[in-house]
């Protein structure tokens, strides 16, 4: 543990915000004492973590039961994905950066609290607009929890562990992502359309008092950078800077995620941009006055996170959308029902799952390698997929034969999400750890709205014209653009780490 004389962030030189230039542990890392109860502690946070992205994913498949069941508009399903996702993404830096000051426990904590009670009220909404209240508090709940498990994994892990904590992360992810919408299938089939929606919310309650439990339990009392509590001089939360990233990453979403407004909206993309302008300028400043900044930006020169966070923009902008259109195919394209669309996910999900686990546990071994092979085999699996969609659409092939091909683009997340993760904060502080994991984390929700926005509206745009199969097919070709981009970015960044890897210690 570093002791209470350690100096502030903003005072150490340059060179001490990372850990090292060839991302191996530096001096920092030299006094770590692990945790002995560290894996007890990761075990909550994947709890946590395994709720809220169930939840999310049992939404996408149980849309047209909370219409027939509150008599909700297109307008109010729209604001059941939205209100989420703003939400969630325009806290989760600053919920990073208050994990980071204030301690990343009781902030977990409080987040799942808020998740959980938010869901009861979900589950309970007696119409449209109480839904969207509740879902709006559960991507507060989302956005103030997941930075932290983030923040507490770079905490309590170093080395190879850290990337095996990281696969564990990604393994749990992928089975929510299983989970989510098969159980959400399920639930419609048992309980039925009219109130099968509410049971996808409260099945998060048990789940989530049963990781505030275990976190009362186990977690330790004490200052996120392991001084005592009592050392609190260097707090420094940067409201102004919190309140314009938040205003900034808000007018950039919801153009994307609100589309049913008019073409008005559009004008938030110049203002955010402008914002995002501003509080860049205001974090150079707020830290040549001697405060802690709520980002510290010489982060970004720091290559493995700036590469990382375009790497994880990139992906998520095109490989998150492939489930939402493979969703619309089956139950909109081809008459199938929920269940059916949950089920021809499952394997890519399962595979997804077994590959964080296989690739986090390699992390240090195959570096950035596994990313690139990662991106091929999403492009193996988009091209596969295209075909077997074709020929379905002849007569040739029966649909199910995507169980196989979907399987190779889950096995891409796997291979590309936890060695990103690792190695994009691999070298970042561990006193900004919760707001980088926050910037990873904004990155990734900016890509996914992008993509699916821009994604989904050339499949309709196409599915008005020429029918489904040109539409899905239009879909994925858009997507696979998305997909060779990060390709191109991934391996200049191989090449990098490569380069570096070869110099003598010191120099990059």
């Amino acid at each position: 543990m570093a002791p209470d004389s350690d100096p502030a962030p903003e005072n150490r030189p340059d060179e001490e915000i990372s850990v090292g230039a060839d991302g191996r542990p530096g001096d920092a890392e030299a006094g770590f004492v692990p945790d002995p109860g560290r894996w007890r502690i990761l075990a909550v946070l994947l709890v946590a973590i395994f709720m809220s992205l169930v939840s999310v994913s049992i939404v996408n498949v149980v849309l047209p039961s909370i219409q027939i069941g509150l008599g909700a508009s297109d307008s109010d399903l729209q604001w059941v994905l939205s209100g989420y996702a703003l939400a969630f993404g325009v806290v989760l830096v600053a919920a990073g950066r208050a994990g980071d000051i204030f301690g990343r426990g009781p902030l977990f904590i409080a987040g799942v609290a808020l998740f959980t009670l938010s869901s009861v009220a979900a589950g309970l909404a007696p119409d449209p607009l109480s839904l969207n209240i509740a879902r709006f508090l559960q991507g507060l709940g989302s956005g103030l929890l997941n930075p932290q498990a983030v923040g507490m994994i770079q905490q309590y892990f170093r080395g190879a562990e850290r990337g095996r904590a990281y696969g564990a992360l990604g393994s749990v992810i992928g089975i929510s992502v299983a989970i989510g919408p098969l159980l959400g299938g399920m639930i419609i089939e048992f309980v039925g359309v009219q109130e099968g929606w509410r049971w996808t919310f409260l099945v998060n309650v048990p789940v989530g008092i049963l990781a505030i439990v275990l976190a009362l339990l186990w977690f330790k009392p004490r200052r996120a950078d392991g001084r005592s509590e009592a050392a609190r001089a260097d707090r420094d939360l940067d409201p102004l800077g919190a309140l314009l990233l938040g205003l900034a990453v808000l007018a950039l979403l919801l153009p994307f995620v609100e589309r049913g407004t008019g073409p008005w909206i559009w004008l938030l993309l110049p203002g955010g941009a402008a914002l995002l302008a501003l509080w860049t300028w205001w974090e150079h400043a707020y830290r040549r006055r001697g405060r802690s900044p709520m980002v510290d930006l010489r982060i970004f020169r720091t290559h493995s996170f700036s590469n990382g966070s375009v790497i994880a923009g990139l992906y998520f902008m095109g490989v998150t959308s492939v489930w939402v259109l493979v969703a619309l195919y089956i139950q909109q394209g081809l008459g199938g029902t929920a269940l059916q669309a949950g089920v021809i996910g499952l394997p890519a999900a399962l595979l997804g799952a077994y590959a964080s686990h296989w690739s986090g546990k390699r992390v240090l071994e195959q570096g950035r390698q596994s990313i690139v092979v990662g991106i091929l085999s999403a492009l193996l699996g988009l091209g596969l997929t295209i075909a077997v969609i074709q020929l379905e659409a002849v007569g040739v092939l029966s649909i199910w034969w995507m169980l196989l091909t979907l399987s190779f683009i889950g096995m891409a997340q796997g291979l590309i999400i936890t060695p990103n993760q690792t190695l994009t904060l691999a070298e970042v502080s561990l006193e900004y750890s919760g707001s980088a994991g926050g910037v990873l984390q904004t990155s990734q929700r900016i890509g996914t709205a992008v993509g699916i926005a821009v994604i989904t509206a050339v499949a309709f745009s196409v599915q008005a014209r020429a029918g489904w199969t040109a539409a899905i097919i239009a879909g994925l070709s858009v997507t696979a653009v998305s997909v060779v981009a990060t390709l191109v970015i991934a391996l200049w960044d191989a090449r990098r780490s490569s380069r570096a890897s070869m110099l003598p210690p010191g120099r990059s």
